[in-house]
């Protein structure tokens, strides 16, 4: 399961973002599940200012370039950091361990 925290100031309503990027809803405070094509099965959770995401790969899925920006794209909306800046945060807490 990987960590990601939201910017500090940035208050994303991630229960939308998920209805619109992937049509799934449920409270997001106490996880929600939910199949997205191309990626397999999500696990999300909101945690105060962090979002802890699993994906379970199905073994069948073919995926693309579109897959991925769609994803980056909602990991943008939802902590209002781009790729590069979730890569360093990973990173850095990585290196803290």
């Amino acid at each position: 399961m990987r960590e990601y925290s939201i910017k500090r100031g940035y208050h994303p309503d991630v229960a939308e973002l998920l209805d619109e990027y992937f049509g799934a809803s449920g409270d997001v405070e106490e996880g929600v599940e939910f199949t997205a094509d191309g990626i397999g099965t999500i696990f999300l959770r909101r945690d105060g200012k962090s979002l802890y995401i699993e994906t379970t790969p199905q073994p069948d899925m073919q995926g693309g370039v579109d897959v991925i920006r769609k994803w980056n794209d909602f990991l943008e909306e939802a902590t209002g950091r781009n790729a590069k800046e979730r890569k360093k945060k990973l990173t850095d807490k990585a290196k803290d361990k």
